[in-house]
């Protein structure tokens, strides 16, 4: 089921952890709106990104899914709103967080994380974008990512 023009239902809700673990990672009702506007945020997401094909490392997650891979208690990945993303042909994580946080897409909240991917989530319907900018540091360094240098 297609979401948006280059988005589906299927890539959303993907998880290799929840096959392997036999979580059902299918969204409830009420969140089928909310994963239709993620679709729709990564649309434009794709245009910044030169229109080159967005890879989706996680996208929708369950709570028990959300817990099992370590998430925040109050993910927005739980609600529908938030996908972990590559865009190789666009380059790496870093510059695919910049390219974002300089654009007008009007995410709630961007994070470079971990050096290995780019979260991007968008507002609940009804709530302001706060454009929120993250950077994880690396745990065996401490070394700041980047990000709020952008």
């Amino acid at each position: 089921m297609m979401l948006s023009a280059h988005f589906s239902l299927e890539e959303l809700t993907a998880s290799e952890v929840a096959a392997r673990a036999r979580i059902n990672n299918a969204p409830p009702p009420e969140v089928m709106g909310n994963l239709v506007r993620l679709a729709q945020g990564l649309e434009l997401v794709r245009r910044v990104l030169g229109n080159y094909a967005v890879h989706i490392t996680s996208g929708y997650r369950s709570p028990r899914l959300n817990q099992m891979v370590g998430g925040s208690r109050h993910s927005m990945h739980m609600q529908g709103l938030a996908a972990d993303i590559l865009c190789p042909v666009f380059g790496p994580p870093l510059e695919v967080c910049r390219a974002i946080a300089r654009s007008s897409v009007p995410a709630d909240q961007g994070i470079h994380e971990f050096g290995h991917w780019c979260h991007v989530a968008f507002a609940p319907p009804g709530l302001i974008a706060r454009h929120e900018l993250l950077t994880i540091r690396n745990a065996a360094t401490g070394a700041e990512l980047g990000l709020r240098n952008v």
